[in-house]
């Protein structure tokens, strides 16, 4: 993996990125593939895609990019004047930086994504479970209690107010408030719980801009780029009726259900999401590399 930072072009911050190439395969003489971008969520940094990342750029055989948005380590913090156009800005900026021609793209990434679609040249897109407001389907999920819980320093208690709103926790969004409350203190402990708290502020942000960009089926019109919609069996199901509405009215987009998937399959171990992923963008030309097996080392001991 490379590690480097590029500048934002607002001029105003800096993008930190991480890139993973395959081994190379035989020597053709022809030039080097287009990179893919990888856009993470909310509440969660790139790191945490770094094992998806990498089987998608050995089934294909192409650098593949994650970069932290802004707000997380690594990366200018998340200005005053967050909005949705300056997410298409720097996804735009890392696209030219990278050479990257394809986009994939994880719940609010996705989100960003189709906004991108919208305007920047994107040649195949894949998104799973992407966090799109249509007509207002969204707008019941927002809890102010959240936004005033943070602003408040009570963190477990806008913790809680975020998982019952968005579902992404699967049977534990339906638990009381105080049960998630204790859950939060728990989950603090660990390093990931540790790092979603301290994003707990941009989820506010984020959240703030999807329903700002609340759209009708005909603003997507302006998608020509075939677009893969996926969302997991066991997503939320707002996640797939998004997907099927945005299908249904708009020619480029295809959309599909992937059987055993949740919410946060791009965070987990697994292959069965990144070929899913890979198969589209190689759109038929040629077939998936053999992702290498890697084998533990066995320590001897007497």
């Amino acid at each position: 993996m490379e590690t480097r930072t590029i500048s934002t072009d607002d001029g105003e911050g800096h993008l930190e990125l991480n890139s993973f190439r395959s081994a190379p395969g035989p020597a053709t003489g022809s030039p080097p593939k287009p990179g893919i971008v990888v856009v993470h969520g909310t509440m969660i940094n790139a790191g945490l895609y770094r094992p998806f990342a990498r089987n998608i750029s050995g089934l294909l055989g192409r650098p593949v990019h994650c970069y932290n948005r802004r707000g997380r380590a690594g990366s200018s913090p998340q200005p005053a004047d967050y909005s949705a156009a300056m997410e298409v800005a720097d996804l735009a900026a890392v696209m030219r930086e990278t050479g990257s021609s394809d986009v994939v793209a994880h719940s609010y990434g996705g989100f960003v994504a189709l906004q991108a679609a919208r305007t920047l040249p994107i040649r195949r897109m894949v998104t799973y479970d992407a966090a799109v407001s249509l007509s207002g389907n969204l707008t019941h999920r927002w809890r102010p209690e959240l936004e005033r819980s943070v602003a408040a320093g009570q963190l477990d208690d806008a913790w809680a107010h975020l998982v019952q709103g968005i579902e992404v926790g699967g049977p534990v969004a339906k638990l009381p408030l105080g049960v998630l409350r204790l859950l939060s203190i728990i989950s603090a402990r660990t390093t990931m719980g540790a790092e979603m708290r301290k994003l707990l502020p941009t989820a506010v942000a984020e959240m703030r801009a999807v329903l700002d960009a609340d759209a009708e089926l005909s603003d997507f019109a302006a998608v020509t780029a075939p677009v893969l919609m996926l969302s997991g069996s066991w997503s939320p199901e707002y996640f797939t009726e998004t997907g099927r509405q945005l299908a249904a009215a708009v020619p480029s987009i295809e959309f599909a259900v992937l059987p055993g998937q949740l919410h946060e399959s791009p965070l987990r171990p697994g292959i069965r999401l990144p070929r899913a992923v890979a198969r589209f963008l190689l759109a038929g030309e040629g077939t998936l590399r053999p992702i290498p097996v890697r084998r533990r080392r066995l320590k001897l001991g007497r």
